[in-house]
């Protein structure tokens, strides 16, 4: 198998930066895996236990090779990098989605993959064009969310809106009348979301019904990861209210 290389966009593989996530990425995605590479200082644990069981049981390769960290982590406390094929995913159709129209920023995309997965909300659409999801600074900020997702790529919000014409549309922009605390989210939604520097284009506003998070006039806007968090937690709120012991077995607080 060819040496480990520099991630590219156009490339066929990714990479896990790290034993937790590589870790996640062999409890979840496991057929996706080519190899595993460890560095030579990394130290005896229960997780570097529980790591070799896994890749054993799966017959995935694990390599001990320095180089590949110089190559491919320029974090100094990487001592664990897998390297998987790049996956493709179909949206549930009954289920609600949340929507980024043009992401830019992997940093951003992964902390709202992890959103996602903490609000019980597993599909991601986003509209071309976007940042890279396998990117291995979206994979790191996700801290493995990104194996609990089903995600898709479309080449235009109208495409999207085509493919799943049930879903009730919630865009959420400054301009917007409706406050978030006086919407009533319908099952199943789409919660849209712009760009990190621009927001929605103002055509958004005819869509299904446009919806503001109030805040003070202090700032301009809120960052995106936070926008997306608290629209999560309004439209799934009900479910976690109703849990009786919000730290308890099923519960998806974090």
């Amino acid at each position: 198998m060819a040496a480990p290389k520099r991630y590219r966009k156009e490339d066929d593989v990714s990479y896990t930066l790290g034993m937790t996530l590589t870790l996640e990425l062999l409890a979840r995605k496991p057929e996706t895996i080519n190899r595993v590479f460890l560095h030579s200082t990394l130290e005896m644990s229960p997780s570097y236990k529980k790591l070799i069981s896994l890749c054993q049981k799966h017959g995935i390769e694990v390599l001990t090779n320095d180089k590949a960290f110089l190559i491919l982590s320029q974090k100094e406390n990487c001592y664990v990098i897998g390297e998987f094929r790049k996956y493709t995913c179909q949206l549930a159709a009954e289920k609600s989605h949340v929507v980024l129209v043009n992401p830019s920023n992997a940093g951003n995309l992964g902390t709202i993959l992890r959103s996602c997965v903490g609000f019980d909300t597993y599909n991601l659409a986003i509209i071309r064009p976007g940042v890279d999801i396998f990117d291995p600074k979206a994979i790191r900020a996700s801290m493995g969310a990104i194996f609990h997702m089903q995600f898709a790529y479309f080449d235009s919000y109208e495409e999207y809106r085509i493919r799943f014409p049930n879903h009730a549309q919630y865009p959420f922009m400054l301009q917007a009348a409706l406050p978030i605390q006086g919407v009533e989210f319908i099952l199943p939604f789409s919660l849209i979301f712009g760009n990190e520097a621009t927001g929605l284009p103002e055509d958004f506003l005819a869509v299904g019904q446009s919806v503001v998070i109030p805040h003070t006039d202090s700032i301009d806007s809120l960052n995106l990861p936070i926008a997306v968090s608290i629209a999560l937690y309004a439209s799934t709120r009900i479910s976690f209210d109703s849990s009786e012991d919000l730290g308890g077995e099923g519960s998806a607080w974090l």
